[in-house]
């Protein structure tokens, strides 16, 4: 598995507040059944939105291993894993509750068996015309109060070259819901290429450069899946609820593809080094 270079990533800010109506209550209507029943205008449908949901695409056994795994390498079964990242809080607490881990599946095989499903891997190479390449694992732990992910793009965040196609997998393991943080997405935001982002809450879209009309929410049961295209538009608010929203997140890339230099993602992507505002 490659590595790319990732651009700002401000896990540790603490959270600032931000406008509940930066995310609505339209909620998606499309969903496909499992990752084995994907046809072709389904794939059509991916390239014309951004996005592709599953409501099945993994199994209970399945979902109960992941969460098995990512509690193991959180205590430390796991003696070499350093991926855990914490939750920022402006309270002198000894203890924070795990935000995220990372670069996982080289350490437990639970993780790397759905990283490498067979079915997820032929989607990835319809959608990519080429063999794909996960070159970023996370396990996304939302806890109640858990803070939002703003709006941005995740081709954003890589070195890769700006017409590289990449492809973020997110696989529900608890229910993803409106209350607990459940992502959102903008359809069609993909087809208008790079968009300037700012070091605000997190690395990100301007709050006022957000499609607020276009935004659709994707619940999911455990075991359900959203596929979406790295230049699509999407977010995840604030965990309001008292229940948690666990999920894993992985990102492909054609083996095909190339890097390319911060300096010149920023050029495409950085919105102060292009002399604008937020």
């Amino acid at each position: 598995m490659k590595k790319v270079s990732a651009g700002p990533v401000l896990d540790e800010q603490p959270e600032v507040g931000h406008e509940r109506d930066l995310y609505g209550n339209q909620l998606s209507t499309e969903y496909t059944a499992d990752l084995s029943s994907v046809e072709d205008d389904d794939i059509d449908a991916f390239f014309e939105r951004g996005y592709i949901a599953f409501e099945r695409a993994f199994s209970p056994a399945e979902v109960r291993d992941a969460l098995s795994a990512i509690d193991d390498l959180i205590a430390g079964e796991s003696g070499s894993f350093r991926g855990v990242q914490y939750e920022a809080s402006d309270e002198d607490k000894t203890e924070r509750p795990v935000r995220k881990l990372m670069s996982f599946v080289e350490h437990d095989a639970r993780l790397a068996a759905l990283a490498e499903h067979a079915d997820l891997h032929a989607l990835m190479q319809r959608l990519l015309g080429d063999t794909p390449e996960l070159f970023q694992d996370m396990a996304l732990l939302k806890n109640p109060g858990g803070r939002e992910k703003p709006w941005h793009q995740d081709s954003a965040y890589f070195n890769l070259a700006i017409d590289t196609t990449v492809l973020g997998v997110w696989i529900a393991l608890d229910q993803a819901t409106l209350d607990n943080g459940c992502l959102h997405v903008l359809p069609g935001t993909h087809r208008m290429g790079p968009a300037e982002h700012f070091k605000v809450r997190d690395w990100q879209l301007c709050d006022s450069a957000v499609e607020r009309r276009l935004d659709v929410a994707v619940p999911l049961p455990p075991g359900g899946c959203l596929i979406w295209h790295g230049l699509l538009h999407h977010g995840s608010p604030t965990n309001h609820s008292s229940q948690s929203r666990r999920a894993l997140q992985f990102h492909y890339r054609p083996v095909s593809s190339s890097s390319i230099s911060t300096e010149e993602r920023m050029q495409h992507f950085g919105g102060a080094v292009r002399g604008a505002e937020c």
